[in-house]
């Protein structure tokens, strides 16, 4: 998710590709796409880069840390 930058706030690329396969299967099997719903990302995740932060002499909270989905060394 971060790559280089100290952070990162974006969606799970991985759960938005499996379902987009999701879709993808119904319109192969048949669906009409217009009748399909729309679906709206619904969960952001944090990353956080430590290497990075250390490296730019930052400190992040011990409290944001807890909260951070990835957090890398």
């Amino acid at each position: 998710m971060s790559n280089g930058g100290p952070l990162a706030y974006a969606v799970n690329r991985l759960a938005v590709w499996r379902r987009a396969a999701s879709f993808v299967d119904k319109i192969l099997t048949g669906a009409n796409p217009g009748d399909l719903p729309f679906e709206q990302i619904d969960r952001i995740e944090l990353a956080i880069n430590l290497k990075t932060a250390r490296a730019l002499g930052l400190t992040i909270p011990l409290a944001l840390l807890a909260r951070a989905a990835q957090v890398i060394e």
